[in-house]
């Protein structure tokens, strides 16, 4: 009577079992790939859990806790410290230059200079040495911002530009002493 009923819903019965052998076998591969998994699962979970019951974790998790907060607060008062030491840092004298020349045109040897002196914002002080035969004149000028509000010489100037762009003339200092060595 099955083969009947099958044969006149027009399906054959050996198409039947080949397709539900199929899908027996496919659900076998399914059950061998979840069961991998559980036992992958298994171990790490074990592996995580050796020799530590829940009180015992628990307690190393809060431990583990108390140092990231630990961690935290030395992060927050080093970052603090960092700020202030920025802080002075910018006001240091950071940029420097020198130009030497000779002021009267009689001594030779270019004993008088100019010394330039800037932070970061290119704020700070131009001291200015002119020597001579009947002795030694100092200068001093105040620079803000990258400007005098008094008038200056020309090396002064040169000393000025050359501290406020010295990452610009220290590449082409070193391009002219790569040159001279290569003569």
């Amino acid at each position: 009577m099955q083969t009947d009923f099958l044969g006149n819903l027009g399906i054959d019965a050996g198409y039947l079992i080949v397709l539900l052998f199929m899908i027996q076998i496919l659900l076998f591969i399914l059950l061998i790939s979840v069961n991998m998994k559980y036992n992958r699962l298994k171990r790490s979970y074990s592996t995580f859990m050796k020799g530590k019951d829940g009180k015992n974790l628990e307690e190393s998790i809060f431990e583990r806790f108390e140092i990231l907060d630990e961690l935290n607060e030395r992060t927050a008062e080093n970052q603090e410290k960092i700020d202030k030491l920025y802080k002075k840092v910018k006001r240091t004298y950071q940029k420097t230059a020198l130009v030497r020349y000779d002021a009267f045109h009689e001594m030779g040897g270019n004993l008088s200079f100019a010394l330039t002196m800037l932070d970061e914002e290119n704020s700070g002080w131009i001291f200015n040495a002119m020597h001579s035969r009947g002795g030694c004149y100092t200068y001093i000028k105040e620079i803000v911002k990258g400007e005098s509000y008094i008038e200056l010489a020309e090396e002064e100037k040169e000393s000025l530009e050359r501290a406020i762009f010295q990452e610009a003339y220290d590449i082409r200092d070193a391009e002219f002493a790569k040159k001279k060595n290569r003569k």
